[in-house]
Formats: structure tokens, C-alpha cells, sequence
């Protein structure tokens, strides 16, 4: 079969050659992903300052699921990476099967609480009253079209396992495209299609997702990655079960340490909130700025674990450490040259992303100390995502527990009691490389255990 000759490549290729081929499409995809959420943001904002209110309430919400879903998807590319690896493509294939409908059920349970309970949870997140019916308008088709979020997340999943990255890039960045597209036919209205306000907002995101509904399903069906069926001697039912648990086993704890990172973030802003309104502004640029320069260390998270995983169930335990050390080394190399371009034109970043002199001010102090602390970050981040490639997702959330919670909050605080916001960035810096020490010793350690 086509789809096994390629997965086996992971386990055969050289390994530098192999990364370099699955991360350059998932760059693409990332980077595009991400220009189309802030066109999104930008169309939502010309309705005016409520309805760009409204939907940021909604933020906790939306990324509750969406943190769900990738970790669902993380869980997903871990299981079904370790069948290739092991050659036993059909169980892999059930394995696609058993992820696609326990992350639809999942979602749709998810969602439909939301909706039972929405104008108490918005109540509790202190959006005003004047405000809900533009939330009720925003997150009724929201929630009715979430399981058309979730199926080509973890459908991309189950591509990556394969070994293939590049279609995985390429629906990303056609169902961007189809939001962005259908933003402003949708909000403003175009010939005989009425302006729908923020409601059309919400209803350009579900026909994006629906896109990629039927283009992943066409896709995982035309390559044979997916099985209703399995033979066994166990009962169906049975075999679904035991897929579902062993991905719910590692997609649960990276669901969880995704939604530690704004909680961390939620507590950063309270403490930047001292400084007044212009450094609140300027840590909001920052974090979009950090969202633009890491975007190479999230495609490498995403292209690393199914290499990882798939030479982890051949037993290849070498390859593993050998993929693992080449994509710390390259995140570094990379992360430094993107400080140095980003140091240098610091005063034109912060010219264009504030208008006020504080603000500007405040935003080339963030790059000139926070980006230093980038390479080792990604550090973090992709021996996280290894910890759950190789089926320790608690060792990855507890990695997030004390990057987030035990240095960088802290050291933050500290720092800023110690030398204000030179300080508190400082901090964070300081955070990330304590952390990522701890990460690659902890990595390489469980590693030294596994092959003894």
C-alpha cells in the first residue's frame, strides 16, 4: 500500500533530510493560518467597538474547544504514529476511525453544554449585559458548527501519523482562505446576500470548517487512512473503546496544558496591569509578535512527533534522540537570527504596531529582552511535544505546570519587583532557560531509560 511505503520512511530516511521535508509545508500552513485569524480580527473590528468586545469574551470559550481539539489531535498523531511504526497499518487505520468520532462526540457534548448554559457562563465572565445579545449571535452557530472544527483538526492528525505534512498545510491554509474570503461577503453583506453583522462572522468560520470536513474526509478516504472495520475476535465495540482510551489517555493531559498557557497569560496581564494601560497594550503586541517569531517552532512541534513516534513503536530509540537533538539545535540556531532581525528593527515594529509614544516605547523594550529567551522556549515546546509522542502525555502537562507556574509567573513577579518591566521581562527570559535545561534532561534521561 502507498500510504504504508511512506510511513515506513520515517523509520528508514535519513533524519535530518526527513524533518527539513515535514516541517517546511506545516511553516507555510502555520503562517498562513495564523495572517488569516488577524484579517478575521480585522474585518470583526470594522463593525465597531461591541461587537469586537463580544467576541473577545468569547476567547476563554473558543479555546477551551479549540484546546480540546489539538489536544485530541496530539493524542491522535501519537497512537496512530506508533501503529506505522510497528507495522500494523490496519489497526492504524481504525485507529483514524475511533479518533474521528470520539472527538466528534466529545465536542458535540462540549458544545452543547455551552449553549444550554451560555448566558450564565458570559454572565460569570463579567461581559455586560448590553453585550449578550451580540455573544448569543456569535456562539449559537459557533457551537452548532464545532464538530466541523474538531473532524479536519484531527483528520490533519491522522495525515501527519502517516508521514504526510505537506496536505495537512495545505487544508490549513484553504480553509483560511475560505474564512477570509467569506468575512466580508458575510458581515457587510455582497448583491443579494444580506450584511449578518457578527452573526456573519460566525457563519464564514463554519462553512471554512465545513470545507475542510469534506476535503479531509475525500482525502484520508482516497488514501486509505481510515477503517470502519476491524478484524477481531473482541467485538467492535470493544476495539473502539480501547482506541478511544488510549487517545483520550494522551490527548486529555495536552488538552490541559494548552489551557494552562493563557490562564498563565491571564495572570501576566494582572500583574502588567500595574504599569497602566500603555504597558497592557504593549505586552498585547508582544504576545502577537512572539505568536509571528515562533511560528517554525509550532510547525516543528507538529512535524517532529510523527517522526518521533513512529521510530519510537519500531524501537528505534537512536533515531529518536537523533531527530529530538538535530530539531533542538536547529529551533536555536533559528530563534537567534530571528532575534537579531527582530532587534534591529525594533523602533519600526513598535512604530507600526503603536500609536501612542509609551506604547512604542514599552513594545522595543519587550523585543529587545523577551525574544532572547525564544530559542529555548522551543525547547520546551518540542520536548513537550516529544514526552507525548512517546506516550508520557503527564510528563509533557507537568513540564507545562512548571514552565508556567513554578518559573515564569513567578521570576516575572519577582523580576518586576526587583527592576519594573525590565525586570519582569527579564524574568520571563530567565524562566525559559531554567526550563528548558530541565526539559532536555528530563527528555534525555526518559530516553537513556527506555533503550537500557
Amino acid at each position: 500500500m502507498a500510504t504504508t511505503d511512506a510511513s515506513r520512511s520515517l523509520i528508514n530516511a535519513p533524519v535530518g533530510k526527513t524533518l527539513w521535508e515535514m516541517t517546511w509545508p506545516v511553516i507555510f500552513g502555520v503562517a498562513t493560518l495564523i495572517s488569516f485569524n488577524v484579517v478575521d480580527t480585522f474585518f470583526i473590528s470594522l463593525l465597531g467597538t461591541d461587537p469586537l468586545a463580544a467576541v473577545s469574551f468569547t476567547f476563554p470559550i473558543t479555546f477551551t474547544v479549540v484546546s480540546l481539539t489539538i489536544g485530541l489531535g496530539i493524542g491522535t498523531s501519537a497512537v496512530i504514529a506508533r501503529k506505522y511504526g510497528r507495522d500494523k497499518p490496519e489497526e492504524a487505520q481504525f485507529d483514524g476511525f475511533a479518533a474521528l468520532s470520539v472527538s466528534a462526540l466529545l465536542v458535540l457534548m462540549l458544545s452543547a453544554i455551552g449553549y444550554i448554559f451560555m448566558d450564565s457562563i458570559f454572565t460569570l465572565l463579567q461581559a455586560q449585559q448590553r453585550l449578550l445579545p451580540l455573544i448569543r449571535e456569535y456562539m449559537t452557530l459557533w457551537f452548532a458548527g464545532s464538530v466541523m472544527l474538531v473532524t479536519p483538526m484531527v483528520g490533519n492528525a491522522v495525515l501527519r501519523a502517516s508521514g504526510d505534512t505537506r496536505t495537512p498545510s495545505l487544508i490549513m491554509a484553504s480553509g483560511g482562505l475560505a474564512n477570509a474570503i467569506f468575512d466580508p461577503i458575510l458581515i457587510f453583506g455582497w448583491g443579494p446576500i444580506p450584511a449578518m453583522g457578527i452573526e456573519g462572522a460566525a457563519l464564514a468560520s463554519v462553512i471554512s470548517w465545513f470545507s475542510g470536513v469534506i476535503l479531509v474526509f475525500w482525502l484520508l478516504s482516497r488514501k486509505q487512512l481510515i477503517r470502519v472495520r476491524i478484524e477481531t475476535t473482541r467485538g467492535l465495540f470493544r476495539e473502539w473503546l480501547d482506541a478511544a482510551r488510549a487517545i483520550l489517555k494522551i490527548g486529555l493531559p495536552a488538552a490541559g496544558a494548552n489551557i494552562l498557557t493563557p490562564l498563565a497569560m491571564s495572570v501576566m496581564t494582572a500583574i502588567i496591569a500595574s504599569y497602566g494601560a500603555a504597558a497592557v497594550a504593549a505586552f498585547g503586541v508582544g504576545t502577537r509578535l512572539e505568536s509571528l517569531a515562533s511560528i517554525i517552532i509550532l510547525a516543528l512541534s507538529m512535524s517532529l512527533p510523527p517522526l518521533i513516534s513512529q521510530n519510537f513503536g519500531a524501537n528505534r530509540v537512536d533515531r529518536v534522540r537523533e531527530a529530538y537533538g538535530k530539531a533542538l539545535k536547529a529551533v536555536f540556531a533559528i530563534q537567534l537570527v530571528i532575534y537579531a532581525a527582530m532587534a534591529i528593527t525594533a523602533p519600526w515594529i513598535a512604530m507600526a504596531f503603536a500609536k501612542e509614544q509609551e506604547v512604542a516605547r514599552i513594545v522595543e523594550l519587550f523585543i529587545y529582552i523577551m525574544p532572547i529567551g525564544y530559542g529555548f522556549q522551543g525547547w520546551i515546546i518540542l520536548s513537550n511535544s516529544s514526552f507525548n509522542a512517546i506516550h508520557k502525555p503527564m510528563r509533557a502537562l507537568g513540564l507545562s505546570v512548571i514552565r508556567l507556574f513554578v518559573f515564569f509567573v513567578p521570576l516575572s513577579y519577582l523580576g518586576s519587583l526587583l527592576a519594573d518591566l525590565h525586570g519582569l521581562f527579564i524574568g520571563g527570559v530567565v524562566a525559559n532557560i531554567i526550563t528548558a535545561a530541565i526539559a532536555y534532561l528530563w527528555f534525555t534521561r526518559e530516553l537513556r531509560r527506555v533503550g537500557e
